[in-house]
């Protein structure tokens, strides 16, 4: 054996002796390792380690594991005892894990430059503090992590950087894991709980881990409920099976050389399959209570009845439970991906009362996958009634977990609005009681935020490629739906974008298996066939496979392509021009006409013909559908999308929103062809969405007692409405009363009242008269930004909340709950307001206000009527200073009078059409003795 391999297999021994109890000397441990080892001795030490892993690259055995170590030794929750208490993700933390490891500074500084600290964020864990006991300790996980480590291992085979695994994926699963209940305890608890992701932003990955971590520790049945289509269940089945149940499991003791006994077993023509990317665990060592993973789903197969068998567990010791640990830890388990369907369902729990006796005993986890959809009883009876009837779906699940005393019940969505309306008083239901997590956007994630400008984004600059999202990704449709002119546009841009696509791939930039465009307008299938027909009509007419469509192709690519991709993509490599693309148009048409035409129709109507099949062969089309294309299925390689379908819902909205995801390589190519109505309902949304994850993150935090400030029961009044579309379906929501609210910052941005409502915002203006009389400017303001002016004043806390009183809202109940708040601080709390106005640079957008000024208006986006009105970020700045200082008793706020953007030059001096928009901001001296910011009631059925 050469040294260098004594030398990694000597670190990666004492790394894997330190997985169970933290860092430590990490020389000390590789000598003791390569003593104890049968191989010729071998010096260790910093010169010698440090010399390895700068000669080695970044995909070296021990290079990674020991980036996994230190990534995850960084991502360690502050609890665990060799921390001393940093905060996950701080220097602090790194300078403890060197100092444990005990390795030299040069050696400390090639950690840095090879591992730096990793910068994503950590998941924002809400929990119940009642009838939790910690169990999952990190020496459990070490001690029982075959499937974790198989499948983290797998993840950095497959391309996952060790920082992605270790930091984020790895501490996230673990925080839903040590939430459940100890499988092997003698005292059954059932936990339920709620994980919440972002569409289409690897909710799958972390929940395969959570399965992997759940049998290693002893879970034996796993449930996973996919959506309501057999392709959306198909996609979890082969996800599942390939990441985590394996080649072993699949085969389920089939002989590989057997050709005819292979005929009955999945992915024979699965490519992937072929191809030897199914994870393999090997042979699982006799007595080693590893269990293996037999499965009572196919790919194309639901589940069905007479599966009995497989559901019936024994134990090897009937003297014991089945869920003590000499029962479970050798027991099989059993995975089950199944579709919500009533009928499918039924179909297991009629197999489980066959096994009745024994389900008090079986660890059992459901993981349900959208659970929004489907799972959520929207029956509208009154609450008062003795028991809700559910709907069919809702009742079966809860039926489940009725018959299973030890089941775990998580759900998975990036929509949680209607999980949180469930009436948290039904003991039956299935909301969130044990806890809800909020993932953190994971890293290359393109998401809602990435197609929408906030008004503060260009800070007053003509927007670019470089600073405007909006600019580089969306380009707006014609209003009339039947107003297709920009049809043509988009097709040309899927054609580029798959030229380039090709181009980047003959330059060694990845493998671009997939190239899609979806074209999302309607739900109906009759209006599918239609589309396709039409789609197919501007494709012959666009000449692609004539040299006479190269001028079109040629100014849409200069003026669009090149100058967003040179923007945001500098890394990545364009053609020198359009010629050099040329050769890759004509591969690219070839590529997405192979089948005879561009289009395929993704619905459930048999006539169309073609099957939609990511798994067993490139897709690159066009693909038209509605309800199958909208949630849960990921469409692969979607590039280009059309999509004009309007929702009632934000979360129904949001899930729509396909074009979110991962897109490496590419993501500089996404373009989004949507009517700008709609995309400004989406943009609201998205507000919705980033205030709610705020403010979990906010609250995540104990009070002085050492209680959480929030539990999920208490989680609704934290749901906010920037848009004209509710958070989720009216039968999905139940009532939560906020009685008081003390948090230090608060901007009502969704709650002013309509344009329309002239009353209002007249007597709203004429409130603030006496501040508008107070102020002295215009003033610069150099600190914030050299451009910068601004009016300001101080005024007393009495006046501010009288004036605050008057204010008329669009709901009169929105701003109670502060109002109430703010109406019981003393002067040793607040004992003055300092009031700011920013101004603009523009003087053409000023005006008098009561013959006071003259003031900046502030123009936003108008969404059917309400006034998007949030403050600029760079603001904040201007009273931090007086606010934020320690000891001051001075409360801020930022005051905006604003317009809509479409009107500016009509609305500038009609002071009926002028909402009074404000930021306040309060100093620590407010906060509340007992830290509780929240006070509410919650109306349930108890």
């Amino acid at each position: 054996m050469s040294s260098g391999h004594a030398l990694t297999d000597a670190y990666l021994a004492a790394l894997k002796l330190m997985e169970a109890r933290g860092p430590r000397s990490l020389h000390t441990a590789a000598e003791f390792a390569a003593d104890d080892s049968d191989t010729s001795p071998v010096q260790v030490g910093d010169p010698e380690l440090c010399r390895y892993l700068s000669s080695v690259g970044a995909n070296d055995p021990l290079r990674i594991q020991m980036h996994m170590s230190i990534a995850g030794w960084d991502a360690a929750p502050p609890t665990d005892s060799w921390t001393q208490h940093t905060e996950a993700g701080s220097d602090q933390r790194r300078a403890v894990i060197i100092d444990r490891l005990r390795v030299d500074e040069k050696t400390a500084e090639l950690f840095v430059e090879l591992f730096p600290v990793a910068q994503t964020g950590r998941p924002t864990v809400i929990t119940s503090a009642e009838n939790w006991i910690p169990w999952y300790t990190e020496g459990l996980a070490s001690d029982r992590g075959f499937y974790w480590n198989h499948y983290k291992n797998y993840l950095i085979e497959k391309g996952w950087s060790a920082e992605d695994v270790a930091s984020s994926l790895g501490p996230a699963t673990s925080r839903v894991v040590e939430r459940l209940a100890d499988p092997t305890t003698d005292q059954p608890y059932q936990s339920k709980g709620l994980v919440v992701g972002y569409v289409q932003s690897g909710k799958t990955a972390n929940f395969t881990g959570v399965i992997a971590k759940a049998v290693d520790v002893g879970y034996r049945l796993i449930i996973v409920l996919t959506g309501t289509t057999d392709k959306l269940r198909s996609q979890t089945q082969r996800r599942l099976d390939m990441e985590f149940a394996g080649v072993s499991s699949v085969l389920g003791g089939i002989d590989p050389a057997d050709e005819y006994a292979l005929d009955d077993v999945d992915y024979q023509q699965d490519k992937e399959w072929v191809a030897g990317r199914f994870i393999d665990h090997g042979q699982i060592p006799a007595g080693a209570r590893i269990p293996e993973v037999h499965r009572l789903t196919r790919h194309h197969q639901d589940y069905q009845s007479g599966a009995i068998d497989s559901l019936d567990f024994h134990g090897t010791d009937p003297t014991k439970p089945l869920y003590h640990p000499d029962n479970v830890f050798p027991e099989a388990a059993r995975l089950a991906v199944v579709k919500k369907n009533s009928g499918v369902l039924k179909r297991v729990i009629k197999d489980l009362k066959r096994v009745h006796s024994r389900l008090p005993g079986i660890p059992t986890l459901i993981i349900d996958d959208e659970s929004d959809q489907a799972s959520i009883n929207t029956n509208r009876k009154k609450w008062y009634e003795e028991e809700a009837e559910r709907t069919a779906i809702n009742k079966a699940i809860s039926e489940l977990l009725m018959m299973l005393p030890r089941a775990q019940y998580v759900g998975y969505t990036a929509t949680p609005f209607a999980n949180v309306f469930i009436d948290p008083g039904d003991p039956h239901s299935l909301f969130p009681k044990d806890f809800l997590i909020s993932l953190d956007r994971p890293s290359g994630y393109m998401g809602a935020s990435d197609f929408n400008d906030d008004d503060s984004s260009t800070d007053g600059e003509e927007k670019t490629y470089a600073n405007s999202p909006e600019k580089c990704h969306v380009r707006f449709l014609p209003r009339r739906k039947d107003d297709d002119s920009k049809l043509g546009e988009a097709l040309d841009a899927f054609v580029l974008s798959g030229a380039v696509k090709l181009f980047r791939e003959s330059m060694g930039i990845g493998k671009f298996k997939h190239h899609t465009m979806l074209v999302h307008e309607a739900q109906k299938k009759t209006v599918h066939r239609d589309q396709a027909e039409n789609i197919k009509r501007h494709w012959r007419r666009a000449g692609y496979s004539s040299t006479n469509s190269y001028e079109r192709l040629r100014n849409l690519y200069l003026r669009d392509i090149a100058p967003a991709s040179s923007a945001i993509a500098s890394d990545l490599p364009l053609p020198a021009g359009f010629d050099e693309l040329k050769p890759y148009i004509a591969e690219a048409v070839a590529l997405i006409e192979q089948t005879g035409h561009p289009v395929l129709v993704v619905n459930s109507d048999k006539i169309e013909g073609e099957e939609l099949d990511f798994d067993s062969s490139p897709v690159w089309r066009i693909l038209i559908g509605g309800n199958m294309l909208a949630r849960g299925f990921t469409v692969e390689g979607l590039t280009v999308t059309y999509y004009r379908r309007a929702a009632r819902a934000a979360d129904t909205l949001m899930q729509m929103g396909r074009w979110f995801g991962f897109r490496k390589n590419y993501r500089d190519l996404v373009r989004l062809y949507i009517p700008e109505s709609l995309h400004e309902t989406f943009a609201g949304i998205c507000q919705d969405e980033e205030f709610f994850r705020n403010q979990l993150d906010k609250y995540a935090k104990m009070d002085d007692n050492g209680q959480p400030l929030i539990t999920p029961q208490r989680i609704v009044p934290l749901v906010a409405q920037h848009s004209s579309v509710k958070p989720t379906a009216a039968n999905k929501r139940w009532c939560a009363i906020l009685e008081q609210d003390a948090t230090d910052v608060k901007e009502p941005s969704s709650a002013y009242p309509l344009l329309s409502e002239k009353a209002k915002l007249r007597d709203n203006l004429e409130a603030f008269r006496p501040i508008f009389a107070g102020m002295s400017g215009p003033q610069p303001a150099p600190h914030v930004s050299k451009s910068l002016s601004i009016f300001q004043g101080d005024f007393s806390h009495g006046l501010v909340v009288k004036i605050l009183e008057k204010l008329s809202w669009l709901d009169e109940e929105k701003f109670q709950a502060d109002l109430r708040w703010l109406k019981t601080l003393g002067s040793s709390q607040v004992d003055r307001w300092h009031v700011v106005m920013p101004q603009l640079l523009d003087a053409e957008s000023t005006t008098p206000l009561l013959s006071f000024g003259p003031f900046s208006l502030h123009s936003r986006n108008e969404i059917e009527g309400r006034l998007q009105a949030k403050s600029q970020p760079i603001h904040h700045r201007l009273l931090h200073d007086v606010v934020r200082v320690p000891g001051s008793r001075t409360a801020g706020m930022l005051l905006y009078p604003m317009i809509a953007k479409p009107d500016e030059e009509t609305l500038r001096f009609d002071s009926t059409r002028i909402v009074m928009a404000f930021r306040l901001e309060l100093p620590s001296a407010a906060k509340p003795d007992d830290g509780r910011v929240l006070k509410y009631r919650v109306e349930s059925s108890l």
